[in-house]
């Protein structure tokens, strides 16, 4: 049987050696809130979700379906919405994003 959302969130949790409370600091949302995720009486909401799965260094597909996006996917969508907005971005944006991209965020 597949693992839960909540499993995969306890599991993550281990792997990373973060407790509750933190995670919980970090994602913006109570100890209990998590503590309901993790035992399956709650689902978050899609910015809560996604929230976690920064904090944990993964992403909300994972989460809740326990698979990971296709990084290639991935970058092709950032490409086209970079070229899409480029000529509306200011300078400080461009410069942003070629920090991120140079890892230097």
């Amino acid at each position: 049987m597949a693992a839960t959302f909540g499993e995969r969130l306890s599991n993550l949790l281990k792997e990373k050696s973060m407790q509750q409370q933190t995670l919980a600091k970090k994602a913006g949302v109570t100890e209990a809130a998590v503590s309901h995720y993790i035992k399956g009486d709650r689902i978050p909401r899609a910015s809560v979700m996604s929230r976690i799965a920064d904090a944990l260094g993964t992403t909300s597909e994972f989460l809740m379906n326990g698979t990971e996006t296709d990084s290639k996917k991935e970058v092709a969508h950032a490409k086209r919405l970079i070229a899409r907005n480029v000529k509306q971005m200011t300078k400080e944006e461009k410069i942003e994003i070629m920090g991120i991209l140079l890892g230097e965020e």
